[in-house]
């Protein structure tokens, strides 16, 4: 299990970047169009810097639903490698079967 901390400051993050998902996008735009004048680019670009680094989507970390460990995590499902074989053990996901020969 992972330190209540650390999945905490993933839940903060997480809402910082939806927080601020809009208004990033929209200062992205400004700053990567080439028919503005360079000044209000390069405003843009401070802007951007001026927000939360939090707030950056790629400082997201895909984590356990149950557990909260951060490695060998299945998108498709939202838990650890740990996990999906003990629910699949279990018979608690549909269609999948532990092999055993």
């Amino acid at each position: 299990m992972a330190k209540k901390a650390m999945i905490e400051r993933e839940k903060k993050r997480e809402a910082l970047v939806a927080k601020y998902a809009a208004k990033r996008a929209a200062l992205k735009e400004i700053a990567n169009d080439e028919s503005l004048p360079m000044e209000e680019r390069f405003s843009a670009r401070l802007k951007l810097a001026k927000l939360p680094r939090n707030s950056s989507a790629t400082r997201l970390h895909n984590r356990c639903q149950l557990t909260g460990r951060p490695h060998a995590y299945y998108r498709k499902l939202k838990v650890s490698r740990i996990m999906l074989r003990e629910l699949g053990s279990n018979g608690q996901i549909p269609g999948m079967v532990k092999s055993s020969w």
